[in-house]
């Protein structure tokens, strides 16, 4: 079974959230073996400057890359390919397919992901807006949840 995991930079504060994301973990069961991993998100200043940021976007890049081993990985970047439900799906069939046995999703900081990161995978986008990560997060459950759905030919996705 593949195994999809979603890296995440920071924690889910909310109930509300995290309740949403549990839900669609408890669905993608049915079709992959599913998991979140969150990791620290790296400390800055109040009014942090370029040169801060980029540290802690390296410091978060190597936990990052240490966390997605060998996966196939798809980080998750303004500048990412737009992508349709139906063509996720298919960019999931496609790696199963071509004999991956794990992906992963990254969702960086506020402050995004470190060329190291982005460099390592398949850039995506789920929007040129920008949305909170915890949303985000939310979003990216629930659209892997739908390719799956998409795949396995059932009801959810009309």
């Amino acid at each position: 079974m593949l195994e999809i995991r979603v890296i995440c930079v920071g924690k889910l504060k909310e109930t509300y959230w995290r309740d949403a994301v549990s839900e669609y973990a408890k669905r993608l069961s049915a079709f992959c073996h599913f998991s979140i991993v969150e990791l620290h998100e790296a400390r800055l200043p109040q009014n942090p400057n370029e040169a801060e940021i980029a540290r802690a976007l390296e410091e978060e890049g190597r936990s990052i890359l240490a966390a997605v081993g060998r996966s196939v990985v798809y980080p998750l970047c303004i500048e990412g390919k737009l992508l349709s439900s139906e063509r996720l799906a298919e960019e999931i069939s496609a790696a199963a397919v071509g004999g991956a046995s794990s992906l992963a999703f990254v969702i960086g900081s506020s402050h995004g992901l470190h060329e190291s990161v982005k460099s390592r995978g398949k850039r995506i986008s789920m929007s040129p807006m920008t949305f909170p990560h915890q949303l985000a997060r939310v979003m990216l459950c629930e659209q892997i949840y739908r390719a799956f759905a998409i795949n396995a030919g059932t009801k959810y996705h009309k």
